[in-house]
């Protein structure tokens, strides 16, 4: 099913068919192939008015994932929206010593992960639950491809 990427900086570039073919695999992998996913990248600034806004947390994050199969009525083939703060995805690279394309495919996991029904905000076992659930996918997908290409000096 498609993906629907949406970019809301201008200082950098995505490259849309990889991450499109990434994000078909991830979705393939937790068994929502034919599901409909929204992924939106945004700044620090559009991320902490979104967490402000709908869940009462005045900062930034780095992932908000919201579910539409869990609103009353049909079920609906579109599985919700991602949306990554890629400012925040950078920092958190640097410093867990990752690459930005490892970063962001991470984020993606969780945020897919949470569209399925995964919290870990429910408890420890859930975290576990979903912290295996998010490995077993990484390791699933196989390598990253580039994703990332600053617009100022090329490869991130």
């Amino acid at each position: 099913m498609p993906v629907v990427i949406g970019m809301r900086l201008t200082r950098w570039q995505i490259r849309l068919g990889a991450l499109k073919k990434l994000t078909d695999h991830i979705l393939q992998s937790v068994g929502e192939a034919k599901a409909l996913l929204s992924l939106e990248v945004v700044g620090d600034d559009r991320m902490r008015r979104l967490n402000r806004t709908f869940r009462h947390r005045d900062k930034t994050t780095d992932v908000l994932a919201f579910a539409l199969r869990e609103a009353p009525g049909p079920r609906s083939p579109l599985l919700g929206d991602v949306v990554i703060s890629l400012p925040q995805a950078i920092r958190q690279a640097r410093h867990h010593q990752q690459g930005i394309d490892h970063e962001l495919v991470v984020l993606l996991i969780h945020g897919i992960l949470h569209l399925c029904g995964y919290d870990h905000e429910r408890g420890e076992s859930e975290a576990q639950r979903m912290l295996r659930r998010e490995r077993g996918v990484l390791l699933r997908i196989g390598p990253i491809p580039p994703l990332l290409v600053s617009r100022d000096s090329g490869r991130v």
